[in-house]
């Protein structure tokens, strides 16, 4: 993980640092690295579009490691509802309040695979 104390350093040595960091854990991926980086630097989402088992959960978590950021996968399914994803509030019966229990888009990068298996009711909850 890249040290809390980057202050002093500039965005490109930020970028190299992380850059380097998540190039130990994925060899060989300097474009999908730099791709990724791009769009995360610029606020936007990134589309990982690849084979099974060419590490694009991996690389979604390295970087969420490198950057300390909370991180969560949803592994979307046809049986997939709205309130897997979003949360729920449930009543407790002892203290006779709702308790929100938060679903899995309460991180800072998500890894939403197979989008295209979920129902749109579901889909449309992002």
């Amino acid at each position: 993980m890249i040290q809390a104390n980057v202050s002093g350093l500039s965005g490109k040595e930020i970028y190299h640092k992380i850059a380097d960091n998540i190039e130990t854990v994925m060899k060989g991926q300097t474009a999908a690295i730099r791709k990724l980086l791009a769009a995360f630097a610029s606020g936007g989402h990134v589309l990982l579009e690849d084979y099974p088992g060419t590490g694009k959960t991996t690389l979604a978590k390295a970087l969420s490691l490198s950057v300390d950021a909370k991180f969560k996968r949803i592994q979307f399914t046809p049986d997939l509802l709205p309130s897997d994803i979003v949360g729920v509030s449930i009543f407790d019966q002892n203290e006779r309040t709702f308790r929100f229990h938060e679903g899995q888009i309460f991180a800072n990068i998500i890894l939403a695979d197979e989008i295209n298996r979920a129902s749109p009711r579901t889909q449309s909850a992002l």
